[in-house]
């Protein structure tokens, strides 16, 4: 099994930066894909950025050129670096996992002010 792990949530405001990061514990070989999700009360939980274990990203439209998706294969994490945040960003930020299972972290709850 694989454990997730996420932290760097918080309250900013609007146009500030977070980082989130996502530790990966147990079964970690056989992660191919690792990502980020979000969900807002009343929405469903969307895709937010997804990398590969070769590099390879695919970010959802409404956050191109303000958030970043990174991996370090080493340390078995992965990061969200957020910029220019919105109050539209407000959710809870979930990392997930793909490998042999898909795997989800308990999420962290980002809130950003007007």
């Amino acid at each position: 099994q694989v454990q997730l792990v996420e932290s760097g949530g918080g309250l900013v405001q609007a146009g500030g930066s977070l980082r989130l990061s996502c530790a990966a514990s147990g079964s970690i070989f056989s992660i191919n894909v690792m990502g980020w999700y979000r969900q807002s009360p009343g929405k469903q939980r969307e895709l937010v950025a997804v990398i590969s274990s070769d590099g390879a990203t695919n970010v959802a439209s409404s956050v191109k050129g303000r958030f970043t998706i990174s991996r370090d294969n080493f340390k078995n994490m992965v990061y969200l670096q957020m910029n220019s945040l919105k109050p539209e960003d407000t959710a809870v930020y979930y990392c997930h996992a793909f490998g042999l299972k898909v795997y989800w972290g308990q999420g962290t709850q980002v809130t950003v002010s007007s």
